[in-house]
């Protein structure tokens, strides 16, 4: 759970418009009134601290139906690729790894298949040709059953040509990177190397089964009629797996971490401020993170299928820029051209704002469908980036 000195004193002191901040909460307060979420958490931050958090609603958790507080956890299912992201520019700082190495001499056993080519940064743009390489949840926590079941993975077309999202199987080999350059499990790296350094205790990538009384189960806000833009093993029935122990201590790369809000928005919180928590603890440093925001995704080769807009990805993930479609991108109107984050499927939401030092963490246990997604999220990230307040605004 955040603790005391995560918070600003008041939302004023962070640099944050406190009736702006009363605007979003009542926003996703009247979400869940309505029905159309059953339980939601929403945090912003800035200068380093929470301006404030907020949960509304009713989930079960461990098995008892109660209403969610700031104790309680939920699957930010894609906004996980970001933080192993930020796991794998760790071995770039300490000299562990090059993005432009090949994943094959990494991995020995993803090599064969046409896929000796493919690089690391190849992996992490989502350009590296295998977006629907199966990696069915009955493997995920056998390490020994996911590197057998890589080896026959094929491509789809050649490296680097074209866009689409991979989600699940780039992270799980990148999992692997994780594993084969430090001899370590991916989950512990994780935790030791990056999130413990940031004093991030209410963010995981692999749930132990202490922190399980916490968890959210997911539920759907509709009858499930398959995946959306989605491929492979992604489908509701993955989807529910989350509920599942087994499910949650995989830490599956692409889309299993648990969180809540308020972790979020301090994870964007120290990628804002150079790598450094409010603390003092330092986890990457400016130059690593520069290297993971700045765009490396080609415009003309490298639009998202769906939209036909250009994906704009960096190794971190997704930066909004100026082109009038970062809303398509997982922010809201009113951010500025370089905000990073990545989203997470069912409405999760997760981005910092280099120009206004502000991030926001929006989380929820209702997995809908992407138009109300598109709609609540345009909100959320409209109201958010309202709340910072502008240079001698502070009163």
């Amino acid at each position: 759970m955040a603790q005391p000195g995560d918070f600003a004193t008041a939302p004023a002191e962070a640099g944050v418009d406190p009736d702006r901040l009363r605007e979003l909460f009542d926003f996703v307060r009247a979400e869940v009134d309505a029905g159309r979420l059953p339980a939601a958490q929403v945090a912003v931050a800035r200068r380093g601290r929470l301006a404030g958090a907020a949960s509304f609603g009713r989930a079960v958790q461990g098995g008892v139906e109660r209403p969610v507080d700031g104790e309680t956890l939920f699957c930010i299912y894609s906004s996980t690729k970001a933080v192993v992201a930020a796991a794998v520019l760790c071995l770039v700082e300490d000299g562990l790894l090059s993005v432009d190495e090949r994943a094959a001499e990494v991995v020995p056993a993803f090599a064969g298949q046409d896929k000796d080519a493919i690089t690391i940064e190849q992996v992490m743009l989502h350009v590296g040709g295998f977006p629907g390489a199966p990696m069915h949840p009955r493997l995920w926590e056998d390490r020994a059953l996911r590197l057998e079941r890589m080896a026959g993975w094929r491509l789809n077309w050649p490296p680097g040509s074209r866009f689409e999202y991979h989600a699940t199987s780039a992270h799980w080999l990148l999992a692997e990177v994780i594993s084969a350059r430090t001899g370590r499990d991916f989950r512990d790296y994780v935790r030791e190397r990056l999130l413990d350094p940031l004093g991030l205790s209410d963010l995981w990538v692999g749930l132990p089964d202490e922190q399980h009384r916490r968890a959210a189960d997911v539920v759907y806000m509709q009858p499930p009629a398959g995946p959306e833009g989605a491929r492979g093993e992604v489908n509701p029935e993955t989807i529910l797996h989350f509920n599942l122990p087994s499910q949650r201590r995989s830490g599956c790369p692409g889309g299993g971490g648990f969180a809540t809000a308020a972790a979020m928005a301090l994870f964007y919180q120290a990628l804002l401020g150079g790598g450094l928590d409010a603390g003092g603890g330092r986890a990457l440093r400016p130059q690593t993170i520069a290297l993971g925001t700045r765009v490396r995704s080609d415009p003309r080769r490298h639009r998202d299928p769906l939209t036909g807009v250009p994906v704009n990805r960096g190794l971190l993930g997704v930066v909004a820029s100026d082109d009038g479609a970062a809303a398509l991108r997982g922010f809201g109107g009113g951010v500025s051209a370089r905000a990073f984050g990545h989203a997470g499927a069912g409405g999760q939401i997760a981005w910092g704002d280099p120009a206004s030092g502000l991030s926001l963490g929006f989380v929820t246990n209702g997995f809908a469908g992407d138009a109300e997604i598109a709609r609540r999220t345009r909100r959320i990230g409209a109201l958010a980036a309202a709340c910072a307040r502008p240079a001698g605004g502070d009163g």
